[in-house]
């Protein structure tokens, strides 16, 4: 599982990852996969990873967080909403953060639209 996911962020039109271990707290493990790997490999070839906010996800781990980000590693926080209700997540999500020691700073999408627009015209690798 490893190689898939690591292949698809050197893919030239990934720019983030999501659903990283694809667990479902108290409902499914995640994937048996090397995060430290995949970390590396975002972080080499500009790829964002997804905080997913849902509260069944809450996925990648916060513990994971602070030193992926001490190394370059931009996140995203993302509801996983499926429905207006699920929009709320986001709270869900800051709080995971914090708690992974992440600014705003590690994270994309608290940037301007603007900047969020250059970010993404730029393409991936060239952040």
């Amino acid at each position: 599982m490893t190689r898939r996911i690591i292949r698809a962020i050197e893919h030239p039109g990934a720019t983030m990852l999501g659903h990283l271990t694809g667990r479902l707290l108290l409902r499914r493990e995640g994937y048996a996969v090397d995060t430290g790997k995949v970390i590396d490999a975002a972080i080499a070839n500009g790829v964002v990873i997804e905080l997913n906010a849902s509260p069944q996800r809450l996925d990648m781990d916060w513990r994971l967080w602070r030193r992926a980000a001490d190394r370059g590693l931009l996140c995203s926080i993302n509801p996983d909403a499926h429905d207006t209700a699920g929009l709320s997540y986001v709270r869900t999500g800051v709080h995971a953060a914090r708690k992974g020691w992440l600014t705003r700073e590690h994270v994309l999408n608290t940037r301007p639209l603007a900047e969020m627009a250059r970010w993404l015209k730029r393409g991936r690798g060239k952040r």
